[in-house]
């Protein structure tokens, strides 16, 4: 497969990737009650992830093709169950918290390849976008990171309190 072939086709997983996390990511936020500021966060970072994809789908665009429909819709399927299984632990709010740091950690992988992909094949525009998209990425993982030990504590408390600390 040619360099600029293969460009496309990490295009069209990183948008299938941004479906996913669109999908998770507003079933975390409709769920969390107890936890303001992740919510907040979450919420914040749904708007950005819905404008990633949009932004991923016009490059794609660009490039003369479209997104892929079966890779959207099985990774928006993976989303939604990844949410739902939430729905049977107890402590729903820490694993989320550590399954979005981890899913962070991986669009910042891709990202990162992304750019250098686009930069090889002289794609100028696309590298452009894939490093605005890394910088959100990043900063979402920074918050995580710096915020985990928090909502780790406040569910440690919730659930010693007998309040409700599951979400």
């Amino acid at each position: 497969m040619s360099p600029e072939n293969e460009l496309m086709s990490w295009l069209r997983d990183a948008h299938a990737m941004e479906m996913q996390a669109i999908q998770i990511l507003d079933n975390q936020a409709r769920r969390i009650e107890s936890y303001p500021d992740l919510r907040r966060r979450i919420l914040e970072h749904l708007e950005e992830t819905r404008a990633q994809a949009d932004q991923l789908e016009r490059c794609i665009e660009r490039l003369g093709t479209t997104t892929s429909p079966l890779k959207d819709s099985a990774a928006a399927f993976i989303g939604t169950m990844q949410a739902l299984s939430g729905l049977f632990v107890g402590d729903e709010v820490v694993k989320g918290a550590l399954a979005s740091y981890t899913f962070e950690h991986l669009e910042i992988a891709s990202y990162r390849s992304l750019i250098a992909a686009a930069e090889e094949v002289g794609d100028r525009e696309t590298a452009r976008v894939c490093s605005d998209i890394l910088r959100q990425e990043e900063a979402m993982a920074g918050w995580l990171e710096r915020h985990l030990p928090e909502v780790t504590r406040e569910y440690l408390r919730r659930e010693r309190a007998g309040e409700s600390a599951k979400r």
